[in-house]
């Protein structure tokens, strides 16, 4: 009897596997399929929902660390998107979608010399297919190697002639080889093959701006925004043409064209800028400078020019201290010299003024000995400061952010605090795939209270139907701890913040210390909402004050409230942090408490704390994407970048989606 027992169970293990493997193949099949479709449509962060589940369900599938590579290049995320590519070679040596993506990964990385390793090793494997020759001379391109590159597209439109993409291409390494014939060649074939892409008419316009035929390249321009009447970069370069000719009021309405879509883009502003003195509009001239440098403190040329904008307003000790700072940052700008010297002529300070005389004459003869061609211009840069700037990086980049960033302070929003909110109806959540934290304590919590509750950072809108199910089951019977501490939760989502708090307070004293059991952790929760009570109810006293309190960090890396008169207030969250340790204290395991207590050191500017929170928030719970979100913008604001944005892409990977916004903003360069 006891054999057959043990072979029925033995039996039922081998069955109840079976299905499993069985549902475990049908899942995976499910969520690849979701995932190639959210792909295919351009949904990255529904694409990566789907590859994290599917790299539960099979950790050996190089595909899936692929796909989910694809759509974490897609949103910018460099960083994951190398470390997806590199599992999936690991886990398939000879897989050459893997290599080849990770290549082109390493080149936007600047990584060239390792890209061109994996490109080679894509080709070793898989010879024939001319796309990875398409990957490598753009790769070749980026590292200069400009003879390399047009062999790799040469090979590439030998078999596909008809890609108008590869002529943009080389015509372009042939114009850094200085032949602009077969450059021109090149982009007129790309024309012929696409005459609605406006790519080619810029590529060509500007060419032929850079021979001095300027009605050519005009008319290039003209049907590039005719093709798209939003690239402003057609308007920007148009604006640099019109300017040649003197036409400056067309060239100022291109620029103030391509500022009504990228307000915050230097470049423009610093070009407009320079018209605007050009025209004597001098106010105007100097509100666009002193943004290019908000935007870009370390701009030499920005500080050179608002100099002198300033000597033509006749603030003469402005001029020196924009002086200053351009010498600070460029010893070697004899021109700068030049122009302090003139200044402080002009202020009767002539001994500094020869002294500063003396500098420039013997930079441009220590420049001149050197044998520098054109030393003159590069001791002075006169050309440079007199004529508008057009640089394609920076432009291509579009890395001008918003308004935001004119600001010297960049603004910080931390994923919210974790607090228990009414849900109206008991939540009915599957933990089973997509990671969810599971708690016992929490769930029986929540099962003992007569309404639907749910630990969130967002805050959920009941319908007044629900709210009266919640007010009459807070105030029905005995006020018993939990009765208050529903009735907090009900004053609470009413905003009622006073009698919220004298709620939670006494569901605090209601709970006996003598209690025993379940009963005695229950007070963990009832701090931690009190604790998140408190830090909003600073919120809200800013916000009447009819101010905006977001978290700022300053040069210094100091934490701050700013506010929109600039007024600077220093909230104190004492009480909400000891509330907190107060949970910890009683329940040592909450990972939600941690991550409240980072978000209050943070708001407190004690930033290394602020670190240790969420980093044990994340060991008790590893898939809490907002704790690595938070931690990552703490990171790089305390100039720890690359911490900081691998903390971001997990965060991303776990299904925070404005990590990739930040990552793009702040993560995408690597070669600064």
């Amino acid at each position: 009897m006891h054999k057959v027992l043990k072979f029925l169970a033995m039996l039922a293990i081998l069955v109840c596997a079976s299905l499993h493997e069985l549902h475990a193949q049908y899942d995976k099949d499910m969520f690849m399929m979701r995932g190639r479709h959210a792909l295919s449509e351009g949904k990255y962060a529904q694409a990566i929902e789907n590859f994290n589940v599917l790299s539960q369900l099979d950790t050996a599938d190089y595909w899936t660390f692929f796909f989910r590579g694809i759509a974490k290049y897609n949103l910018g995320d460099l960083r994951g998107a190398k470390t997806d590519f590199d599992r999936s070679v690991r886990l398939n040596p000879i897989f050459t979608n893997g290599y080849h993506y990770r290549g082109i990964t390493e080149s936007r990385f600047g990584n060239y010399e390792s890209a061109l390793a994996d490109l080679q090793q894509a080709i070793d494997l898989r010879p024939g297919y001319v796309g990875l020759y398409f990957s490598r001379g753009v790769t070749y391109f980026l590292a200069q190697q400009f003879d390399k590159a047009i062999k790799d597209f040469d090979r590439y439109i030998r078999k596909e002639p008809k890609d108008p993409s590869a002529y943009l291409n080389r015509g372009a390494s042939y114009l850094f080889l200085g032949d602009t014939l077969k450059a021109v060649n090149d982009y007129n074939k790309a024309i012929k093959l696409d005459r609605f892409d406006p790519e080619g008419y810029i590529r060509r316009g500007r060419l032929y701006a850079s021979q001095k035929m300027h009605d050519q390249a005009i008319e290039d321009m003209n049907k590039a925004i005719e093709l798209d009447t939003s690239n402003t970069f057609a308007y920007f370069n148009r604006a640099i043409m019109y300017y040649e000719q003197e036409k400056y009021q067309e060239a100022m309405n291109d620029l103030n064209r391509v500022l009504e879509d990228e307000p915050g883009n230097a470049l423009t502003l610093y070009n407009r800028g320079l018209i605007s003195a050009q025209l004597g509009a001098y106010d105007d001239a100097l509100n666009d400078m002193d943004r290019v440098l908000n935007i870009n403190p370390e701009n030499v040329l920005a500080y050179f020019n608002r100099a002198s904008i300033f000597i033509e307003m006749g603030m003469y000790e402005n001029a020196l201290e924009d002086y200053d700072r351009a010498i600070g940052l460029y010893p070697d700008f004899a021109k700068a010299y030049m122009n302090r010297s003139y200044v402080k002529n002009l202020l009767g300070r002539y001994k500094d003024a020869k002294r500063d005389y003396d500098t420039a004459q013997k930079k441009v003869a220590e420049y001149r000995a050197k044998n520098v061609s054109d030393a003159g211009s590069f001791a002075d840069t006169t050309r440079k400061y007199s004529s508008l700037l057009s640089l394609d990086a920076e432009f291509a980049k579009k890395d001008f952010n918003d308004e935001l960033l004119q600001h010297r302070d960049i603004d910080i929003r931390l994923r919210s605090f974790y607090k228990f909110v009414l849900t109206g109806e008991k939540d009915n959540v599957s933990y089973a795939l997509n990671r969810g934290y599971e708690n016992p304590l929490i769930g029986r919590f929540e099962n003992e209270l007569p309404v639907g509750t749910a630990v969130r950072n967002v805050d959920v809108t009941l319908p007044e139907k629900e709210l009266q199910k919640v007010e009459a089951a807070a105030w029905e019977g005995d006020a018993t701890p939990e009765k208050l501490f529903l009735r907090a939760l009900y004053d609470n989502d009413g905003k009622q913040f006073n009698s919220a708090l004298n709620y939670y307070g006494q569901a605090i004293d209601a709970a006996s210390e003598n209690a025993s059991g379940f009963d005695a952790l229950y007070p963990a929760f009832y701090h931690m909402n009190r604790g998140v009570l408190r830090a909003e109810m600073i919120e809200f006293i800013s916000s009447i004050e009819n101010n905006v309190q977001v978290l700022s960090m300053d040069d210094s890396g100091n934490t701050r409230a700013r506010v929109r008169d600039q007024v600077v207030r220093q909230y104190d969250y004492t009480d909400a942090i000891d509330d907190m340790k107060r949970a910890a204290e009683i329940v040592p395991d909450l990972p939600y408490v941690y991550f409240n207590l980072g978000n209050l050191y943070c708001l407190s500017s004690e930033h290394i704390n602020s670190i240790e929170n969420y980093t044990k928030a994340i060991e008790l719970y590893p898939y809490m994407g907002d704790a690595y979100f938070n931690r990552g913008l703490v990171l790089i604001y305390l100039k720890d970048k690359e911490k900081g944005c691998i903390d971001l892409s997990r965060a991303g990977e776990l299904g925070v989606q404005d990590a990739y916004g930040v990552i793009k903003k702040y993560c995408e360069d690597e070669n600064e």
